[in-house]
Formats: C-alpha cells, structure tokens, sequence
C-alpha cells in the first residue's frame, strides 16, 4: 500500500509538472546589445499565473512580473544591460519554495553585418507577390495535417494552391533578370484559419512561419538567398488584426486584447475621422476600433501589452532574418500613439531599416497626413518615411483612359505631382499600378498594348519607389470582383502547367513583348542614377502631351526625358519651352528602341505612347 501510494503521488507530480510548465515564451530568445534594455517575456501556460519567477544572470535583471486577468499568463519584465553577453540561462518558476518549471532562455549576439538591413529607397523596384500563387518548390508541405484547412485546391480563388517559399527562391534568377531589385511577399506568417488563409492577413501565430510555406529556418535562409543574389527583402506585417484562429484570441491574457464593442461593430473603412478636426468621437471610434470583418479580431493598441508584444516581434523577425524593409497592413486603421511610438523604436534599433505603410485613401493631403514631418497638422509626428501612393495610381488611370480637361485627363497626374510639397519627402512613396486587393492594371487599360508600355514607363522612370505586382510583366489579368481571378496562379509555377511563363518559350510573342520592354527599362533605371534618386522636373501639360525630366542637380548623370501623348493621334512636340532642361541639348537616344535622334528641336510622338529619351 505504502509503494502504491509512493507510485500515486510521483505521478500526481509528474502530472501537476505538465500542466504547469509553460508551453510558450514569446520572444523566445532575444539578442544582447540592442539600444532598448527593456524586454518584455509573454509567458503562456496552465495555471502559469501562480508562480514565482526567479533567474541568475550577469546583465538581466528581473524588474517586473506582472499577473493579469487571465491565470493562464505572465508577463516578465527584464532589463538587458549594456555588459549582458551572448548565453543560455534559467528562467526558474516557483510554487512558494519548489521549483515546477524551468525554462532556458537565450541572448544570442547581433549580426551587425554592413550587408544585413539595407533599405529599400527609390533606387529599387519591388515586385510584390502571393506566395500561395507563385510558385510550388516544395510539395510536401502542400497539405499540413492538423490545420483548418486540410486541402488544396487550385480550381477556387479561395483555397491553398501549394505556393511555398521554396518556390519562390527558385526563381529568383528569373525576377533579377527582369530588373526587380526587391522581393515583397504577402504575409507568410501561420494563418491557421478554415477558409481563405492563404492571403497571409489573419495571423495564427506571429512567431511562426505558415509550415505551407516552409519554416522559420527556410525564411531565414530565403533572405540570405535573396541578398547572396544582390537583391532585397520587404517583409508585411500587420498591426491592426490578427485572425480568429490566433492561440491568443482563444484564451486572451485579458479581455481588452482586442477592441470589444457589445455587439459586432465593423470598421466604417473610412480615413477621414482621422484627420477631421470636425470629427465624431464616436465616428474615429468605429474607424480605428472596429473589427476589419468578423474573422479578424481588432487588436487593442492602447493596451501597454499588446504594444509591447508587437513591437517585440517585429525587431525580432529583422534582427532574427535580416529584414531590409516593412510593409504596414492597413496604417490608417491603428491608434495614431502607438504608431509613431513603435516607428522610433524600430528606428532606434534598425537605422537603415525601411519603412511604408498601406494608404487606400484618395487625396494628397490624406496620404500626406500619414507622413512624417506633418507635425503641425497632427501635433505629433508619425515618424512614417512613406505611403502606398493611391492617388498617383489612380491619377495614372485617369491619364491613360480619360479625355484632357481642365482637371481631367493627363491634367490630374501632373496636378497629383505638383502636390508633393505636403510631403517631406515624396521619394519615399512606393508607386503603383495594381496589387493583391485591385483589379489588375492590364484590365483596367482595356488589355490595349500601348497603354500598358505608357504605364510601365511612367512606373519606372517617375519619383517615388516603383512596385509591380506579379504577373504584370507577362500581361496577366482580371478584376478583384466578383471572383477574385486578380490573385491567379503564375503560370509555369506548378509541375504539369501547361505553359511556363517563367520562360520566353513559354510566353506568347506578345507577352514576350511586354516582358522585354519592362525589363529592358527596369534594368536601364538599375544603372542610371537620374531615375533612381535624380530630382523630377515636370511641365503643365499642352496640347494633350505630358512632359518631365529626371535629371541629377551635378549634371554628370544620364539626364532623362520622359514624354507622354494621351491623344489617340500622333503629336509634334516643339521642344523650345524645355530649354532650362534643354538649353544644350543636341540629340537623345530613344532607351527601348536605341533609336538615335540626331534633333530635340521637335520630336514626333506616336498616339497613346510615352517615350523615355536619354539626352546627350
């Protein structure tokens, strides 16, 4: 009876040891040297809250543990100092004076490296992609038992497809060869959730990549790849939602981790509550707290602990992989505070980091609001470098389609431009045509040849950082309604396609066409400096033709001159009012062509055509 009693009480232990100790530690290991000593530990585990918290270590102090509502959480305030080094040590849990868990945390040492961290700036062109739709270099992790979503199907918009990192570090030959010089990947983070999670915007987990996409170790390598490569990394993050299926949403550290509302209250989508001075409180509410939609949870940034957790794991994903920039989800939705508080902290630790955030609004003054430097307008500053430039984009499309008025036509994207004094500084802006969320831009031109080159032109030779969506240097197309064909599969992506777009053979003459004229212009911007980083000159638009010049102030740079006719007929351009650009300005060369022009005096301009003109 004694032994039986002996056997009943060891396993009682055993068993109390297993449910006590932590299942995660997040940040699960930290780096010494970082500028800010403080780090704040998430502690999740049965009953965890209980416990005491003890450690040893030279340079960590433990300053803080703090219970919260829920007893399934801790929170463990530590203080890193300057003389901490590189090691393992204990983080000790204690039921009064026995010790139930013990849990060994690491501060490894930065990489300090001069190549890790570059920035992306307007030398660069981002090529956004869907890593479920690019390319599936790795099928044994198409499907992933024990996920909510267990199958694949490439017949719908809304299931997994296979893409993978794997298949897109396959093609990283190809997307250099077309001129890209940065990679953005939608969110690749776990979306553990039923239906449509392979878009990357409903987190599961922040600190793990979605095992359908490979593994924290393959990311990591994927960004020393792409470096080995000469290019760079962007990585999207959101801070506004996380998905239904997140660990934390189904056992929350406290009520108010999300926004709770007494009953479901959607975000009105709607910026101007933001910067009204006339707003409703009650309207800013709704815009800034409600939920995205009803599967993605609004996380509450007012909450000191939801500020630090995420925070803390955005340093840790760059320092972790050697991030070079980041993409901010939905910026006009999160708390204003947190924001420009989160982007000096990032900067503290990550000078050369670059940084920009989504801003589907449609002003310049709206886009300008979001950026930093407008101190008097918000009576802080947003530390945000730049935007996602809506209105250049639709000023573009307003350019290509619309007919030439006082405000109308060409008129707008010149009149967009002049605007860029709202800015501190307009450069940092990324530039687009078209994305993961828009009908694609070859559709919205009326599939019309001409318009496509006048767009890629305008992209690649504009202010500002160019970014092109997957697909649209082969011509792919489609509107985001009403079924979402704008976030097709790339063709040749997956073993037995029947074309490899990834290849001229596989591409038709005309594909081919576009795909050479975006490559040839992108990789002549890689090499000249007055399209990369070279002041704009811009001219009021006449007779239906928009003229602008990229040039460098020094003059030892490949002066550019890039010349639009909106008309369905073919122009003479006199170029005479050009003069301060042009004063001794002989000949030109035409970039795509090679064409030589032995006069500028008057140049012809084709219908519907926009010519990029080196001077000599």
């Amino acid at each position: 009876m004694k032994k039986l009693l002996i056997v009943l009480f060891v396993l009682l232990a055993a068993n109390t040891w297993a449910q006590s100790k932590p299942d995660r530690i997040e940040p699960m290991f930290w780096w010494a040297g970082m500028k800010n000593p403080k780090l704040q530990l998430l502690v999740h585990g049965q009953h965890i809250g209980a416990y005491s918290v003890r450690l040893n270590y030279p340079g960590v102090k433990l300053l803080k543990v703090h219970e919260v509502e829920n007893p399934n959480y801790l929170f463990i305030d530590l203080e890193i100092t300057a003389d901490a080094k590189a090691g393992k040590f204990p983080i000790v849990f204690m039921d009064k004076w026995k010790k139930v868990a013990e849990y060994s945390y690491e501060l490894k040492n930065r990489d300090l490296s001069p190549s890790r961290i570059q920035g992306v700036t307007d030398k660069d062109l981002i090529y956004l992609l869907m890593p479920d739709r690019f390319s599936n270099g790795d099928k044994s992790n198409d499907i992933v038992k024990g996920l909510a979503e267990h199958k694949l199907n490439r017949d719908s918009m809304y299931y997994r497809h296979g893409g993978d990192i794997q298949g897109v570090i396959n093609h990283l030959d190809y997307l250099k060869a077309l001129g890209v010089t940065t990679i953005w990947m939608t969110p690749e983070i776990e979306n553990d959730m039923p239906l449509a999670s392979y878009h990357g915007y409903a987190a599961t987990d922040h600190y793990k990549i979605d095992p359908r996409y490979g593994t924290n170790e393959l990311y990591k390598t994927y960004v020393d790849k792409v470096h080995a490569k000469g290019l760079k990394v962007i990585k999207d993050i959101v801070h506004n939602h996380i998905g239904t299926g997140h660990w934390i949403f189904k056992d929350m550290p406290m009520k108010d981790w999300v926004n709770q509302w007494p009953v479901y209250t959607q975000t009105s989508y709607r910026d101007e509550p933001v910067m009204d001075p006339h707003t409703s409180q009650a309207d800013l509410k709704k815009q800034l707290d409600g939920w995205f939609v009803p599967t993605m949870p609004d996380l509450n940034e007012k909450n000191p602990y939801v500020q630090n957790y995420l925070t803390q794991n955005h340093i840790w994903w760059i320092e972790y992989a050697g991030i070079d920039g980041l993409r901010l989800d939905t910026y006009a939705y999160n708390d204003p505070a947190y924001m420009a508080d989160w982007a000096l902290k990032l900067k503290a630790e990550f000078p050369s980091l670059s940084i920009f955030g989504e801003t589907l609004v449609n002003s310049v003054p709206a886009q300008a609001y979001f950026t930093q430097g407008n101190t008097a307008n918000r009576g802080f500053d947003t530390h945000l470098p730049g935007v996602t430039d809506n209105v250049l984009k639709s000023a573009v499309y307003e350019t290509l389609n619309g007919k030439s008025g006082w405000v109308d036509g060409v008129f707008r994207l010149y009149n967009v431009i002049s605007q860029d004094f709202l800015y501190q500084d307009a450069t940092r802006n990324v530039i687009y045509w078209d994305n993961h969320d828009m009908s694609r831009f070859y559709s919205m031109i009326q599939e019309d040849i001409n318009k496509y080159k006048s767009g890629m032109a305008l992209l690649l030779t504009m202010r500002g950082i160019p970014q092109l969506y997957y697909g649209t240097e082969i011509l792919m197309k489609n509107y985001s309604a009403p079924d979402g064909l704008v976030r097709s599969d790339f063709p040749g992506g997956w073993a037995g396609d029947a074309k490899d777009k990834f290849t001229a053979a596989g591409r038709t003459p005309q594909e081919n066409e576009a795909w050479n004229f975006v490559s040839k212009l992108a990789l002549y911007r890689k090499n000249n400096p007055a399209l990369q980083n070279g002041k704009m000159m811009q001219f009021v638009p006449e007779d239906g033709m928009y003229v602008y010049f990229r040039y460098l102030p020094e003059g030892n740079g490949k002066d550019v001159m890039v010349i639009l006719n909106s008309e369905d007929k073919t122009k003479v351009l006199d170029t005479s009012r050009f003069a301060e650009r042009m004063k001794n300005i002989h000949s030109a060369v035409n970039v795509i062509s090679g064409e030589k022009l032995n006069t500028v005096k008057t140049i012809n301009i084709p219908a519907k055509t926009t010519l990029v003109l080196e001077l000599n």
